[in-house]
C-alpha cells in the first residue's frame, strides 16, 4: 500500500489459503478481477483468527470485506471421510495443518465485524455456496442453518462469483447501502419475516432439521432451481429471519472467461512462502490449462451442480493456445503441459443447442441413464485446441488429467478422440471414474451401468495394442455409497477380482453438503424419487471398504467378516474365485477357523 500510494483499500479479501498468484485459485481471480475494474484490494491470507489485530492490518476497507474460506470447505480441507484430521494441507504454505479454523466463515466474519464496525460483510467461495441455505452437516451430524444466519454476514455469494462480485462492487462504490442489493443473482441475503419476498417457500429450517421428509422436499426445491434461466428465489425461514436466495447468476461466455485467465497472475505462489517451501497445491495446476466451467455429468456425489451449474461454457480456443504460449517462455516451464481441462475435460461447450439458450431440461439428465439423443457428442472443438497446443515450439507433452467421461466419449460417432487421447495425451495411466460396479448403486450415483465402463475399457486396450503402447487404465470407486449393501459391496470386488483391477486409491463415500447423496446419507430417501435408500453406517461402512482391497493382507479379517455378513463364505478360500484365504489359528488374524475351513 505504501509503494503504491494508497492510504486505504477498498476491499480487503480474507481467504484461508495461502496466497497463490494463479487463475486456479479463488482469491487470484476475484482479486484481479476487482483490481481490474480499477478497486484496490488487500489480500489477507491465512490470519491468525484469535486476534482482532490482523484483520486490522489494512485499515477499515471502504467498501466491504470479502470473506471465503479457501479452495475448499474448511472441514473437507481439515478431516478425511472417516472424521481423522488430515495430515497436511495443500493450500497452506509447506503443508502446515492447522493455518485456518474449523467453519472457517464464522470466525473470520466475527473478527472483520470487530475490526471495522458497520463495514458490509460479503460471503464467498466452495463453503460459502454449499452451505447457503439449510444442510446437513456430517462432522456434527446434524442439519446446521445456512451460514450467512451462523456467521451473521450481510451477503453470500454463491456459485462462481464473478458477475456478482462486480455489480456489488460497482453498486457499493456508487453510495447503494449493502441492505439496497436485493436482486443480485447469484446471491443471498437475509431480513426480517415481515413482507417477504416473492418466491418458492422452503420448509423452514426448523421443520428441515426435525423432519427428514422436510428436509428431501428442500433439497428437492433447491435441486429443481439451479438453472439460471428458469429458476424462482427461494426463501427459507430460520428463526426470527428469513434467508433468500436468489436464482443463479448466468454462466460466464467465452470472452468473459477469456479476460478473466488474461489477467497477469504471476502463477506463483506469494515469495514470503519460499522458505517453507511454497505451497503444495500448486504443484499439479502451475502448468495447467483451465478450458471450461460447468458439468452436464450431473453424478448425484458431486457438488458441482449446486456450485458451477449444469451449463458448459469454454474459452475460445485463440485464448487457450496464446496462454500456453506464453506458459512455454515460463523460466520453470520444462516441457510439460500438466492439464487442459475443466470440471470434466472433454465438456468443451454445451450439452446442446437447447442448453445454451435456456439452460439443463428439467426432468432429465444428458447422459443418465443413457445419452439424450440431442447432446452433441463431437469433440472436434476440443480436439482442435489439443493439437495446436500439442504442436507449439517447447512442448514436450500435453496430458489430459482432469477427467474424462467415458460415456460421452463413446458416444462419438468418429471415434477420433479416443484415438488421439491414447496417443498423445496420456502419461502412461489414465485416471477414470466407474465409481461402482453394482448398476443398482450406479443409477443412483448418476452414473452409466458398468458394461459402459467395460466396454470403455476394453476399447482403450484395443486401442493402446494398435498404437503399440503400454499404458493402463487407473479405475477409481467409491465405497460405502447409500444404495450399497453388503451385497453390492461383494458385487464390486468380484468384479476387480475378473478384471484384474487392483484399486489405487479408494474413496469412502464422503457427505458433503449439498449433493444428492448426502440428502440419501442423512435420510435414507433419494429425494427425486422418493424411495427408501439403505445407508451403510458404522461397521458395514469399515467392511465394505475393506472389501475394495481384498487383496491387502491387513484387511483379511475384516473380508472374511464382511463375506460372512454378506452370506458369500463361498468366497473364503484357496480357489481361483476367493477373494481371501480362510484365517489360520495362532496368527492373529482374528478368524477362529481352521485353515481347511474354505474351498
Amino acid at each position: 500500500m505504501a509503494e503504491a500510494g494508497w492510504d486505504h483499500c477498498d476491499f480487503v479479501l480474507v481467504t484461508g489459503d495461502a496466497y497463490v498468484d494463479h487463475p486456479s485459485f479463488g482469491a487470484a481471480v476475484i482479486g484481479r478481477l476487482l483490481e481490474a475494474d480499477g478497486f484496490r484490494v488487500g489480500i489477507l491470507s491465512q490470519p491468525d483468527w484469535t486476534r482482532v489485530e490482523p484483520f486490522e492490518e489494512f485499515g477499515p476497507p471502504r467498501l466491504a470485506f470479502l470473506i471465503t474460506s479457501g479452495n475448499l470447505d474448511s472441514l473437507v480441507n481439515h478431516y478425511t471421510a472417516a472424521g481423522k484430521p488430515r495430515r497436511e494441507d495443500a493450500y497452506s504454505p509447506g503443508g502446515l495443518r492447522g493455518r485456518r479454523p474449523d467453519r472457517a466463515l464464522i470466525p473470520y466474519t466475527s473478527q472483520a465485524r470487530r475490526a471495522a464496525r458497520g463495514v458490509p460483510v460479503i460471503l464467498g467461495g466452495v463453503e460459502a455456496s454449499l452451505r447457503r441455505l439449510a444442510h446437513y452437516d456430517v462432522w456434527s451430524d446434524k442439519v446446521r442453518r445456512s451460514v450467512l444466519v451462523d456467521a451473521k454476514a450481510d451477503l453470500l455469494v454463491y456459485g462462481m462469483g464473478e458477475r456478482a462480485v462486480r455489480e456489488i462492487a460497482r453498486r457499493l462504490d456508487a453510495g447503494e447501502p449493502i441492505d439496497a442489493l436485493r436482486n443480485i443473482p447469484g446471491t443471498c441475503w437475509r431480513q426480517g419475516p415481515a413482507d417477504p419476498p416473492e418466491g418458492l417457500t422452503l420448509p423452514s429450517y426448523e421443520e428441515a432439521a426435525a423432519d427428514k421428509s422436510a428436509f428431501v422436499a428442500a433439497f428437492k426445491i433447491q435441486h429443481e432451481n439451479t438453472n439460471p434461466h428458469s429458476a424462482r428465489p427461494l426463501i427459507q425461514k430460520t428463526g426470527e429471519q428469513l434467508v433468500v436466495q436468489n436464482p443463479p447468476a448466468l454462466p460466464l461466455g467465452g470472452a468473459e472467461l477469456d479476460r478473466i485467465y488474461r489477467f497477469p497472475y504471476t502463477r506463483r505462489w506469494h515469495p514470503v512462502y519460499d522458505q517453507t517451501g511454497g505451497v503444495p497445491a500448486l504443484a499439479e495446476v502451475e502448468f495447467s490449462l483451465v478450458s471450461s466451467r460447468g458439468c452436464f455429468g450431473s453424478c448425484s456425489f458431486c457438488s458441482l451442480v449446486f456450485h458451477q451449474g449444469r451449463i458448459v461454457t469454454a474459452r475460445t480456443e485463440e485464448s487457450l493456445v496464446e496462454e500456453a504460449r506464453e506458459m512455454t517462455l515460463m523460466p520453470r516451464f520444462k516441457g510439460y503441459i500438466h492439464d487442459l481441462g475443466g470440471p470434466t475435460a472433454n465438456f468443451f461447450g454445451p450439452a446442446c443447442p437447447r442448453q445454451e439458450k435456456s439452460g439443463g431440461c428439467p426432468h432429465r439428465e444428458c447422459l443418465f441413464p443413457e445419452p439424450c439423443p440431442s447432446l452433441d457428442s463431437g469433440h472436434e472443438a476440443y480436439l482442435s485446441v489439443l493439437r495446436k497446443i500439442r504442436t507449439l515450439p517447447g512442448v514436450k507433452k500435453l496430458f489430459i488429467r482432469s477427467g474424462i467421461r467415458y460415456d460421452h466419449l463413446l458416444n462419438e460417432k468418429k471415434g477420433r478422440f479416443l484415438r488421439e487421447l491414447t496417443e498423445h495425451h496420456v502419461s502412461g495411466q489414465l485416471k477414470v471414474a466407474p465409481e461402482h460396479a453394482s448398476n443398482k448403486v450406479l443409477k443412483l450415483m448418476g452414473k452409466p451401468p458398468v458394461e459402459v465402463f467395460t466396454r470403455f475399457s476394453t476399447e482403450f486396450t484395443r486401442m493402446n495394442r494398435e498404437l503399440g503402447k503400454k499404458q493402463y487404465i487407473i479405475p477409481y470407486f467409491i465405497s460405502g455409497h447409500p444404495g450399497s449393501t453388503m451385497k453390492e459391496a461383494v458385487e464390486l470386488a468380484e468384479y476387480l477380482r475378473d478384471h484384474r483391477f487392483v484399486p489405487d486409491q479408494v474413496q469412502d463415500f464422503y457427505p458433503t453438503p449439498g449433493t444428492r447423496s448426502t440428502c440419501m446419507y442423512h435420510t435414507g430417501i433419494d429425494p427425486l424419487t422418493g424411495e427408501a435408500v439403505h445407508v451403510p453406517r458404522g461397521e458395514e461402512k469399515n467392511l465394505q471398504r475393506a472389501l475394495l482391497h481384498f487383496h491387502k493382507t491387513e484387511n483379511a479379517a475384516k473380508v472374511r467378516a464382511a463375506l460372512r455378513k454378506a452370506g458369500r463364505e463361498d468366497l473364503i478360500g484357496r480357489g481361483p474365485r476367493c477373494l481371501v484365504p480362510p484365517g489360520e489359528r495362532g496368527r492373529g488374524s482374528g478368524d477362529r477357523r481352521s485353515r481347511h475351513g474354505g474351498k
